[in-house]
Protein backbone atom coordinates (compact mmCIF):
# COMPACT_ATOMS: atom_id res chain seq x y z
CA UNK A 1 0.00 0.00 0.00
CA UNK A 2 2.42 2.66 -1.14
CA UNK A 3 2.03 6.19 -2.39
CA UNK A 4 0.45 5.14 -5.68
CA UNK A 5 -2.32 3.18 -3.95
CA UNK A 6 -2.97 6.02 -1.55
CA UNK A 7 -3.12 8.57 -4.34
CA UNK A 8 -5.78 6.56 -6.16
CA UNK A 9 -7.87 6.35 -3.01
CA UNK A 10 -7.54 10.09 -2.34
CA UNK A 11 -8.68 10.99 -5.85
CA UNK A 12 -11.69 8.75 -5.46
CA UNK A 13 -12.70 9.19 -9.12
CA UNK A 14 -12.06 5.71 -10.49
CA UNK A 15 -15.58 4.57 -9.64
CA UNK A 16 -17.27 7.72 -10.88
CA UNK A 17 -16.43 8.62 -14.46
CA UNK A 18 -18.10 11.51 -16.24
CA UNK A 19 -21.00 10.76 -18.52
CA UNK A 20 -21.15 12.32 -22.03
CA UNK A 21 -22.48 15.85 -21.90
CA UNK A 22 -26.01 16.29 -23.30
CA UNK A 23 -24.91 19.36 -25.22
CA UNK A 24 -27.75 19.66 -27.73
CA UNK A 25 -30.57 19.21 -25.24
CA UNK A 26 -29.00 21.49 -22.63
CA UNK A 27 -28.21 24.12 -25.28
CA UNK A 28 -31.85 23.96 -26.41
CA UNK A 29 -33.06 24.66 -22.85
CA UNK A 30 -30.60 27.56 -22.58
CA UNK A 31 -31.67 28.94 -25.97
CA UNK A 32 -35.37 28.81 -25.06
CA UNK A 33 -34.64 30.68 -21.82
CA UNK A 34 -32.65 33.31 -23.72
CA UNK A 35 -35.44 33.77 -26.28
CA UNK A 36 -38.09 34.18 -23.57
CA UNK A 37 -36.00 36.68 -21.63
CA UNK A 38 -35.28 38.79 -24.72
CA UNK A 39 -38.91 38.66 -25.88
CA UNK A 40 -40.08 40.07 -22.53
CA UNK A 41 -37.14 42.38 -21.86
CA UNK A 42 -38.75 45.58 -23.10
CA UNK A 43 -42.32 45.20 -21.85
CA UNK A 44 -41.94 47.52 -18.86
CA UNK A 45 -38.89 49.75 -18.49
CA UNK A 46 -35.59 50.21 -16.73
CA UNK A 47 -35.35 49.12 -13.12
CA UNK A 48 -34.15 51.75 -10.64
CA UNK A 49 -30.92 49.78 -10.05
CA UNK A 50 -30.28 49.56 -13.79
CA UNK A 51 -30.62 53.33 -14.09
CA UNK A 52 -28.04 53.63 -11.32
CA UNK A 53 -25.68 51.20 -13.05
CA UNK A 54 -25.99 53.17 -16.29
CA UNK A 55 -25.13 56.35 -14.41
CA UNK A 56 -22.25 54.67 -12.54
CA UNK A 57 -20.91 53.33 -15.83
CA UNK A 58 -20.39 56.95 -16.89
CA UNK A 59 -18.17 57.41 -13.81
CA UNK A 60 -15.80 54.42 -14.17
CA UNK A 61 -13.82 53.55 -11.06
CA UNK A 62 -12.25 50.51 -9.42
CA UNK A 63 -15.01 50.58 -6.84
CA UNK A 64 -18.14 52.27 -5.58
CA UNK A 65 -19.44 52.61 -2.05
CA UNK A 66 -21.98 49.84 -2.55
CA UNK A 67 -20.33 47.55 -5.11
CA UNK A 68 -17.21 46.65 -7.11
CA UNK A 69 -16.90 47.94 -10.70
CA UNK A 70 -18.00 45.03 -12.89
CA UNK A 71 -21.78 45.49 -13.09
CA UNK A 72 -21.64 49.21 -14.03
CA UNK A 73 -19.07 48.31 -16.68
CA UNK A 74 -21.37 45.59 -18.01
CA UNK A 75 -24.20 48.13 -18.14
CA UNK A 76 -22.06 50.52 -20.13
CA UNK A 77 -20.78 47.80 -22.47
CA UNK A 78 -24.23 46.29 -22.99
CA UNK A 79 -25.89 49.53 -24.00
CA UNK A 80 -22.91 50.51 -26.15
CA UNK A 81 -23.12 47.26 -28.13
CA UNK A 82 -26.85 46.46 -28.10
CA UNK A 83 -28.43 49.89 -27.68
CA UNK A 84 -29.44 52.20 -24.83
CA UNK A 85 -32.81 50.55 -24.23
CA UNK A 86 -34.10 48.05 -21.66
CA UNK A 87 -33.68 45.26 -24.23
CA UNK A 88 -30.16 46.38 -25.14
CA UNK A 89 -29.15 46.51 -21.50
CA UNK A 90 -30.66 43.08 -20.79
CA UNK A 91 -28.99 41.06 -23.54
CA UNK A 92 -26.02 40.33 -21.27
CA UNK A 93 -28.18 39.23 -18.30
CA UNK A 94 -30.08 36.88 -20.63
CA UNK A 95 -26.80 35.43 -21.89
CA UNK A 96 -25.49 35.02 -18.34
CA UNK A 97 -28.64 33.19 -17.27
CA UNK A 98 -28.33 30.87 -20.25
CA UNK A 99 -24.76 30.17 -19.14
CA UNK A 100 -26.11 29.42 -15.64
CA UNK A 101 -28.39 26.78 -17.20
CA UNK A 102 -25.40 25.12 -18.88
CA UNK A 103 -23.32 25.28 -15.70
CA UNK A 104 -26.10 23.66 -13.66
CA UNK A 105 -26.26 20.80 -16.17
CA UNK A 106 -22.47 20.45 -15.91
CA UNK A 107 -22.79 20.31 -12.12
CA UNK A 108 -25.25 17.44 -12.49
CA UNK A 109 -22.84 15.71 -14.89
CA UNK A 110 -19.99 16.18 -12.42
CA UNK A 111 -22.17 14.43 -9.84
CA UNK A 112 -22.71 11.43 -12.11
CA UNK A 113 -25.88 12.41 -13.99
CA UNK A 114 -26.57 10.88 -17.38
CA UNK A 115 -28.35 12.69 -20.21
CA UNK A 116 -31.77 12.74 -18.52
CA UNK A 117 -30.41 14.04 -15.23
CA UNK A 118 -28.41 16.74 -17.00
CA UNK A 119 -31.43 17.93 -18.97
CA UNK A 120 -33.59 17.97 -15.83
CA UNK A 121 -30.94 20.02 -14.02
CA UNK A 122 -30.88 22.51 -16.90
CA UNK A 123 -34.68 22.69 -16.89
CA UNK A 124 -34.85 23.18 -13.10
CA UNK A 125 -32.43 26.08 -13.39
CA UNK A 126 -34.38 27.65 -16.27
CA UNK A 127 -37.68 27.31 -14.37
CA UNK A 128 -36.43 28.85 -11.12
CA UNK A 129 -37.95 32.23 -10.31
CA UNK A 130 -34.58 33.50 -9.10
CA UNK A 131 -32.85 32.60 -12.35
CA UNK A 132 -35.63 34.21 -14.39
CA UNK A 133 -35.47 37.38 -12.30
CA UNK A 134 -31.69 37.60 -12.60
CA UNK A 135 -31.90 37.04 -16.36
CA UNK A 136 -34.52 39.72 -16.83
CA UNK A 137 -32.73 42.52 -14.96
CA UNK A 138 -29.10 43.56 -14.82
CA UNK A 139 -27.96 43.44 -11.21
CA UNK A 140 -24.87 42.48 -9.26
CA UNK A 141 -26.57 39.15 -8.54
CA UNK A 142 -26.93 38.42 -12.27
CA UNK A 143 -23.22 37.93 -12.80
CA UNK A 144 -22.80 36.56 -9.29
CA UNK A 145 -25.14 33.64 -9.98
CA UNK A 146 -23.20 32.52 -13.06
CA UNK A 147 -19.81 33.09 -11.46
CA UNK A 148 -20.65 31.20 -8.26
CA UNK A 149 -21.96 28.26 -10.26
CA UNK A 150 -18.62 28.30 -12.08
CA UNK A 151 -16.78 28.33 -8.75
CA UNK A 152 -18.89 25.39 -7.55
CA UNK A 153 -18.21 23.42 -10.74
CA UNK A 154 -14.45 23.88 -10.40
CA UNK A 155 -14.65 23.04 -6.70
CA UNK A 156 -16.43 19.78 -7.46
CA UNK A 157 -13.89 18.97 -10.15
CA UNK A 158 -11.10 19.48 -7.62
CA UNK A 159 -12.84 17.40 -4.97
CA UNK A 160 -13.50 14.60 -7.44
CA UNK A 161 -10.17 14.42 -9.23
CA UNK A 162 -7.65 15.94 -6.80
CA UNK A 163 -6.02 17.30 -9.94
CA UNK A 164 -4.02 20.39 -8.95
CA UNK A 165 -4.19 21.76 -12.48
CA UNK A 166 -7.70 23.08 -11.70
CA UNK A 167 -6.51 25.38 -8.91
CA UNK A 168 -5.39 28.28 -11.18
CA UNK A 169 -8.74 28.24 -12.98
CA UNK A 170 -10.58 28.34 -9.63
CA UNK A 171 -8.45 31.25 -8.42
CA UNK A 172 -9.04 33.19 -11.63
CA UNK A 173 -12.82 32.74 -11.48
CA UNK A 174 -12.88 33.77 -7.82
CA UNK A 175 -10.83 36.87 -8.65
CA UNK A 176 -13.22 37.94 -11.42
CA UNK A 177 -16.18 37.24 -9.14
CA UNK A 178 -14.68 39.56 -6.52
CA UNK A 179 -14.69 42.33 -9.12
CA UNK A 180 -18.47 42.06 -9.02
CA UNK A 181 -19.33 41.18 -5.41
CA UNK A 182 -17.67 39.85 -2.26
CA UNK A 183 -20.47 37.37 -1.53
CA UNK A 184 -18.41 34.52 -2.99
CA UNK A 185 -16.19 34.75 0.09
CA UNK A 186 -19.12 33.66 2.28
CA UNK A 187 -19.74 30.67 0.02
CA UNK A 188 -16.06 29.73 0.10
CA UNK A 189 -16.06 29.99 3.89
CA UNK A 190 -19.11 27.72 4.06
CA UNK A 191 -17.39 25.18 1.78
CA UNK A 192 -14.24 25.33 3.88
CA UNK A 193 -16.24 24.72 7.07
CA UNK A 194 -18.02 21.82 5.34
CA UNK A 195 -14.86 20.25 3.89
CA UNK A 196 -14.28 17.78 6.77
CA UNK A 197 -17.59 16.11 5.84
CA UNK A 198 -15.87 14.59 2.80
CA UNK A 199 -12.79 13.36 4.73
CA UNK A 200 -10.78 13.76 1.51
CA UNK A 201 -7.48 13.18 3.23
CA UNK A 202 -8.27 9.63 4.39
CA UNK A 203 -5.77 7.26 2.86
CA UNK A 204 -5.42 3.52 2.70
CA UNK A 205 -1.64 3.70 2.52
CA UNK A 206 0.63 3.80 5.52
CA UNK A 207 3.72 5.41 4.04
CA UNK A 208 3.72 9.24 3.59
CA UNK A 209 4.23 10.52 0.07
CA UNK A 210 7.33 12.68 -0.41
CA UNK A 211 5.49 15.16 -2.66
CA UNK A 212 2.66 15.75 -0.24
CA UNK A 213 3.81 19.25 0.71
CA UNK A 214 3.20 20.27 -2.89
CA UNK A 215 -0.51 19.95 -2.26
CA UNK A 216 -0.36 23.42 -0.70
CA UNK A 217 0.99 24.97 -3.88
CA UNK A 218 -2.34 24.70 -5.70
CA UNK A 219 -4.42 26.55 -3.08
CA UNK A 220 -1.69 29.16 -2.68
CA UNK A 221 -1.56 29.74 -6.42
CA UNK A 222 -5.36 30.07 -6.53
CA UNK A 223 -5.24 32.56 -3.66
CA UNK A 224 -2.53 34.63 -5.32
CA UNK A 225 -4.41 34.73 -8.63
CA UNK A 226 -7.66 35.73 -6.92
CA UNK A 227 -5.89 38.52 -5.01
CA UNK A 228 -4.02 39.69 -8.10
CA UNK A 229 -7.18 39.98 -10.19
CA UNK A 230 -9.28 41.59 -7.47
CA UNK A 231 -6.48 43.77 -6.02
CA UNK A 232 -7.63 47.05 -7.65
CA UNK A 233 -11.12 46.95 -6.19
CA UNK A 234 -9.87 45.67 -2.81
CA UNK A 235 -7.38 48.54 -2.74
CA UNK A 236 -10.14 51.02 -3.60
CA UNK A 237 -12.31 49.74 -0.77
CA UNK A 238 -9.40 49.82 1.69
CA UNK A 239 -8.41 53.38 0.81
CA UNK A 240 -12.03 54.54 1.10
CA UNK A 241 -12.66 52.97 4.50
CA UNK A 242 -14.49 49.81 3.30
CA UNK A 243 -17.78 51.57 2.53
CA UNK A 244 -19.38 48.33 1.30
CA UNK A 245 -19.34 47.09 4.90
CA UNK A 246 -21.18 50.24 6.00
CA UNK A 247 -23.80 49.74 3.30
CA UNK A 248 -24.21 46.07 4.32
CA UNK A 249 -24.82 47.08 7.94
CA UNK A 250 -27.46 49.61 6.86
CA UNK A 251 -29.25 47.07 4.67
CA UNK A 252 -29.16 44.49 7.47
CA UNK A 253 -30.73 47.00 9.85
CA UNK A 254 -33.46 47.83 7.31
CA UNK A 255 -34.47 44.17 6.94
CA UNK A 256 -34.55 43.70 10.71
CA UNK A 257 -36.01 40.73 12.58
CA UNK A 258 -38.89 40.20 10.15
CA UNK A 259 -36.44 39.66 7.31
CA UNK A 260 -34.67 36.94 9.29
CA UNK A 261 -37.93 35.20 10.21
CA UNK A 262 -38.99 35.08 6.56
CA UNK A 263 -35.53 34.08 5.34
CA UNK A 264 -36.24 30.44 4.45
CA UNK A 265 -39.84 30.87 3.14
CA UNK A 266 -38.76 33.73 0.89
CA UNK A 267 -35.75 31.77 -0.33
CA UNK A 268 -37.85 28.78 -1.33
CA UNK A 269 -40.46 31.02 -2.97
CA UNK A 270 -37.76 32.76 -4.99
CA UNK A 271 -36.25 29.39 -5.93
CA UNK A 272 -39.66 27.77 -6.78
CA UNK A 273 -41.63 25.62 -4.32
CA UNK A 274 -42.30 23.09 -7.08
CA UNK A 275 -38.57 22.39 -7.43
CA UNK A 276 -37.95 21.98 -3.70
CA UNK A 277 -38.58 18.17 -3.72
CA UNK A 278 -35.76 17.75 -6.25
CA UNK A 279 -33.47 19.75 -3.95
CA UNK A 280 -34.47 17.54 -1.02
CA UNK A 281 -33.59 14.44 -3.04
CA UNK A 282 -30.26 16.02 -3.95
CA UNK A 283 -29.48 16.85 -0.34
CA UNK A 284 -30.23 13.30 0.71
CA UNK A 285 -28.20 11.90 -2.19
CA UNK A 286 -25.12 13.93 -1.27
CA UNK A 287 -25.35 13.07 2.41
CA UNK A 288 -26.06 9.34 2.09
CA UNK A 289 -24.47 8.07 -1.12
CA UNK A 290 -20.96 6.78 -0.35
CA UNK A 291 -19.96 7.19 -4.00
CA UNK A 292 -20.65 10.94 -3.66
CA UNK A 293 -18.89 11.31 -0.33
CA UNK A 294 -16.31 13.51 -2.03
CA UNK A 295 -19.09 16.01 -2.93
CA UNK A 296 -20.62 16.06 0.56
CA UNK A 297 -19.18 19.52 1.39
CA UNK A 298 -21.67 21.05 -1.07
CA UNK A 299 -24.59 19.59 0.89
CA UNK A 300 -23.19 20.66 4.24
CA UNK A 301 -22.16 24.09 2.95
CA UNK A 302 -25.73 25.01 2.02
CA UNK A 303 -27.13 25.16 5.59
CA UNK A 304 -23.84 26.63 6.80
CA UNK A 305 -24.14 29.45 4.29
CA UNK A 306 -27.78 30.01 5.27
CA UNK A 307 -26.67 30.48 8.88
CA UNK A 308 -23.86 32.83 7.86
CA UNK A 309 -26.23 34.93 5.77
CA UNK A 310 -28.83 34.98 8.55
CA UNK A 311 -26.27 36.13 11.12
CA UNK A 312 -24.92 38.74 8.73
CA UNK A 313 -28.37 40.02 7.81
CA UNK A 314 -28.04 39.15 4.11
CA UNK A 315 -30.74 38.53 1.52
CA UNK A 316 -32.61 35.20 1.26
CA UNK A 317 -31.39 34.63 -2.29
CA UNK A 318 -27.68 34.69 -1.40
CA UNK A 319 -27.42 30.88 -0.89
CA UNK A 320 -29.41 30.02 -4.04
CA UNK A 321 -26.39 29.13 -6.22
CA UNK A 322 -25.52 26.45 -3.66
CA UNK A 323 -29.15 25.32 -3.63
CA UNK A 324 -29.01 24.94 -7.41
CA UNK A 325 -25.94 22.71 -7.01
CA UNK A 326 -27.80 20.61 -4.43
CA UNK A 327 -30.75 20.39 -6.81
CA UNK A 328 -28.45 19.24 -9.60
CA UNK A 329 -27.42 16.33 -7.39
CA UNK A 330 -31.04 15.23 -7.11
CA UNK A 331 -31.86 15.26 -10.81
CA UNK A 332 -30.39 11.88 -11.78
CA UNK A 333 -32.07 10.01 -8.88
CA UNK A 334 -35.41 11.67 -9.70
CA UNK A 335 -35.20 10.69 -13.37
CA UNK A 336 -34.32 7.11 -12.41
CA UNK A 337 -37.00 6.67 -9.77
CA UNK A 338 -39.98 8.37 -11.36
CA UNK A 339 -41.75 5.94 -13.65
CA UNK A 340 -42.29 7.43 -17.10
CA UNK A 341 -40.33 10.33 -15.72
CA UNK A 342 -40.75 12.90 -18.48
CA UNK A 343 -44.53 12.39 -18.69
CA UNK A 344 -44.65 13.26 -14.99
CA UNK A 345 -41.87 15.84 -14.85
CA UNK A 346 -42.76 17.91 -17.92
CA UNK A 347 -46.11 19.19 -16.55
CA UNK A 348 -44.45 19.98 -13.21
CA UNK A 349 -41.63 21.89 -14.93
CA UNK A 350 -44.13 23.83 -17.03
CA UNK A 351 -46.07 24.69 -13.87
CA UNK A 352 -42.86 25.80 -12.17
CA UNK A 353 -41.94 27.91 -15.20
CA UNK A 354 -45.39 29.51 -15.37
CA UNK A 355 -45.57 30.40 -11.68
CA UNK A 356 -41.99 31.67 -11.67
CA UNK A 357 -42.59 33.76 -14.80
CA UNK A 358 -45.69 35.36 -13.28
CA UNK A 359 -43.68 36.40 -10.23
CA UNK A 360 -40.40 37.38 -11.90
CA UNK A 361 -41.08 38.42 -15.51
CA UNK A 362 -43.23 41.15 -17.09
CA UNK A 363 -45.76 38.72 -18.56
CA UNK A 364 -48.81 40.69 -17.41
CA UNK A 365 -49.91 44.08 -18.81
CA UNK A 366 -48.44 47.13 -17.11
CA UNK A 367 -51.87 47.87 -15.66
CA UNK A 368 -51.64 44.61 -13.66
CA UNK A 369 -48.23 45.29 -12.12
CA UNK A 370 -49.91 46.40 -8.89
CA UNK A 371 -50.87 42.73 -8.37
CA UNK A 372 -47.45 41.17 -9.04
CA UNK A 373 -45.74 44.01 -7.18
CA UNK A 374 -47.16 42.60 -3.95
CA UNK A 375 -45.06 39.46 -4.56
CA UNK A 376 -41.98 40.96 -6.22
CA UNK A 377 -41.34 44.66 -5.56
CA UNK A 378 -38.84 44.76 -8.42
CA UNK A 379 -41.76 44.62 -10.85
CA UNK A 380 -43.04 48.00 -9.67
CA UNK A 381 -39.60 49.59 -9.83
CA UNK A 382 -39.59 49.14 -13.62
CA UNK A 383 -42.51 51.45 -14.32
CA UNK A 384 -43.20 55.14 -13.98
CA UNK A 385 -39.82 56.67 -14.77
CA UNK A 386 -40.85 58.66 -17.90
CA UNK A 387 -43.88 60.19 -16.07
CA UNK A 388 -41.59 60.89 -13.12
CA UNK A 389 -39.19 62.80 -15.38
CA UNK A 390 -42.04 64.75 -16.99
CA UNK A 391 -43.29 65.80 -13.56
CA UNK A 392 -39.80 67.03 -12.60
CA UNK A 393 -39.48 68.88 -15.92
CA UNK A 394 -42.83 70.62 -15.38
CA UNK A 395 -41.77 71.67 -11.89
CA UNK A 396 -38.43 72.92 -13.24
CA UNK A 397 -40.22 75.31 -15.58
CA UNK A 398 -41.86 76.95 -12.54
CA UNK A 399 -38.43 78.40 -11.70
CA UNK A 400 -38.03 81.83 -13.36
CA UNK A 401 -35.86 81.57 -16.46
CA UNK A 402 -33.29 84.05 -15.11
CA UNK A 403 -32.75 81.91 -11.99
CA UNK A 404 -32.40 78.50 -13.65
CA UNK A 405 -28.73 78.98 -14.53
CA UNK A 406 -27.91 78.91 -10.80
CA UNK A 407 -30.62 76.46 -9.71
CA UNK A 408 -29.94 72.91 -8.52
CA UNK A 409 -31.79 69.65 -9.01
CA UNK A 410 -31.51 67.31 -5.99
CA UNK A 411 -32.96 63.80 -5.63
CA UNK A 412 -33.47 61.47 -2.68
CA UNK A 413 -31.92 58.37 -4.22
CA UNK A 414 -29.92 56.92 -7.06
CA UNK A 415 -32.96 55.64 -8.98
CA UNK A 416 -34.36 59.15 -9.33
CA UNK A 417 -30.98 60.59 -10.32
CA UNK A 418 -30.49 57.77 -12.83
CA UNK A 419 -33.92 58.35 -14.37
CA UNK A 420 -33.27 62.09 -14.76
CA UNK A 421 -29.87 61.32 -16.28
CA UNK A 422 -31.49 58.91 -18.75
CA UNK A 423 -34.60 60.91 -19.71
CA UNK A 424 -33.97 64.45 -18.50
CA UNK A 425 -31.94 65.76 -21.44
CA UNK A 426 -35.03 65.61 -23.67
CA UNK A 427 -36.64 68.20 -21.38
CA UNK A 428 -33.56 70.38 -20.94
CA UNK A 429 -33.03 69.34 -17.32
CA UNK A 430 -29.60 69.90 -15.75
CA UNK A 431 -27.47 67.31 -13.95
CA UNK A 432 -29.31 65.80 -11.01
CA UNK A 433 -27.35 65.53 -7.76
CA UNK A 434 -27.89 63.22 -4.81
CA UNK A 435 -26.14 62.24 -1.60
CA UNK A 436 -27.25 58.63 -1.99
CA UNK A 437 -24.66 55.86 -2.35
CA UNK A 438 -21.92 56.67 -4.89
CA UNK A 439 -23.71 59.76 -6.19
CA UNK A 440 -22.33 61.49 -3.12
CA UNK A 441 -18.85 61.04 -4.61
CA UNK A 442 -19.95 62.80 -7.81
CA UNK A 443 -21.02 65.96 -5.99
CA UNK A 444 -21.38 68.50 -4.56
CA UNK A 445 -22.92 71.06 -6.89
CA UNK A 446 -20.75 74.13 -7.46
CA UNK A 447 -21.01 76.75 -4.72
CA UNK A 448 -21.90 79.17 -7.50
CA UNK A 449 -25.23 77.36 -7.90
CA UNK A 450 -26.73 79.40 -5.08
CA UNK A 451 -30.19 79.81 -6.60
CA UNK A 452 -33.41 77.82 -6.10
CA UNK A 453 -33.29 74.11 -5.26
CA UNK A 454 -35.80 71.70 -6.75
CA UNK A 455 -35.78 68.47 -4.79
CA UNK A 456 -37.63 65.16 -4.64
CA UNK A 457 -38.81 64.31 -1.14
CA UNK A 458 -39.92 60.78 -0.32
CA UNK A 459 -43.56 60.42 0.74
CA UNK A 460 -42.78 59.27 4.30
CA UNK A 461 -43.88 62.57 5.87
CA UNK A 462 -40.51 63.29 7.54
CA UNK A 463 -39.27 65.95 5.08
CA UNK A 464 -35.63 65.25 5.92
CA UNK A 465 -34.24 66.49 2.62
CA UNK A 466 -35.89 69.91 2.98
CA UNK A 467 -34.27 70.77 6.30
CA UNK A 468 -31.07 72.47 5.00
CA UNK A 469 -33.06 74.71 2.61
CA UNK A 470 -35.18 77.87 2.92
CA UNK A 471 -38.82 78.65 2.08
CA UNK A 472 -39.77 75.24 0.71
CA UNK A 473 -43.16 74.49 -0.77
CA UNK A 474 -44.60 71.50 -2.61
CA UNK A 475 -44.99 72.01 -6.35
CA UNK A 476 -46.52 68.64 -7.23
CA UNK A 477 -46.75 64.99 -6.27
CA UNK A 478 -45.44 62.08 -8.33
CA UNK A 479 -48.14 59.79 -9.71
CA UNK A 480 -47.25 56.95 -12.07
CA UNK A 481 -50.88 56.83 -13.20
CA UNK A 482 -51.14 53.08 -12.59
CA UNK A 483 -51.68 52.96 -8.85
CA UNK A 484 -48.41 51.06 -8.39
CA UNK A 485 -46.94 51.51 -4.95
CA UNK A 486 -43.24 51.87 -5.73
CA UNK A 487 -40.68 54.07 -4.00
CA UNK A 488 -41.54 57.19 -6.02
CA UNK A 489 -45.32 56.94 -5.93
CA UNK A 490 -46.72 60.05 -4.16
CA UNK A 491 -43.23 61.51 -3.62
CA UNK A 492 -43.20 65.27 -3.26
CA UNK A 493 -41.53 67.62 -5.72
CA UNK A 494 -40.46 70.54 -3.57
CA UNK A 495 -39.10 73.95 -4.58
CA UNK A 496 -36.91 75.88 -2.13
CA UNK A 497 -35.50 79.37 -2.55
CA UNK A 498 -31.97 78.31 -1.63
CA UNK A 499 -29.62 76.55 0.78
CA UNK A 500 -28.67 77.77 4.25
CA UNK A 501 -24.97 77.17 3.58
CA UNK A 502 -22.68 76.76 0.55
CA UNK A 503 -22.92 73.35 -1.10
CA UNK A 504 -19.33 72.44 -0.18
CA UNK A 505 -20.17 72.89 3.51
CA UNK A 506 -23.65 71.38 3.31
CA UNK A 507 -22.79 68.30 1.25
CA UNK A 508 -21.46 65.96 4.01
CA UNK A 509 -24.80 66.22 5.85
CA UNK A 510 -26.64 64.89 2.75
CA UNK A 511 -24.81 61.55 2.53
CA UNK A 512 -27.17 58.56 2.56
CA UNK A 513 -26.50 54.79 2.35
Amino acid sequence: MGCQTAAVDIRGDDRLGLQPFALRSVALVAAVLFAVLIALSGRYGFHRDELYFLLAGRHPAWGYVDQPPLTPLLARAGTAVFGASPTGLRVLPALLSSCSVVLTALLARELGARRGGQVLAAACCACSGYVLAMGHLLSTSTFDLTAELGVLLLTLRLLRTRDSRWWPALGAVIGVTLLNKQLVLSMLLALLVALPAARPWRETGRRPCPGKARLLLGPLLALLLALLISAPTLWWQATHGWPELKVARVLSHVDGVSGRLLFLPLQLLQFSPILVPVAVVGLRQLLRDDELRWARPVAVAYPVLCVLVLVGGGKPYYPLPLLLAVTAAGCEPVVRRVRRSWRVLTPLLLLAAATSALAALPVLPVSAVAVTNAVDIDQGEQVGWPPFTRAIAAAWTSIPTAQRAHATLLTSNYGEAGALSRYGSAYGLPTAYSGHMSLYEWGPPPDGDDGPVLLVEQADGQHRLEQPFSDCHTVTRIDNGLGIDNQEQHALVVLCTGAHRPWSVLWPSLREY
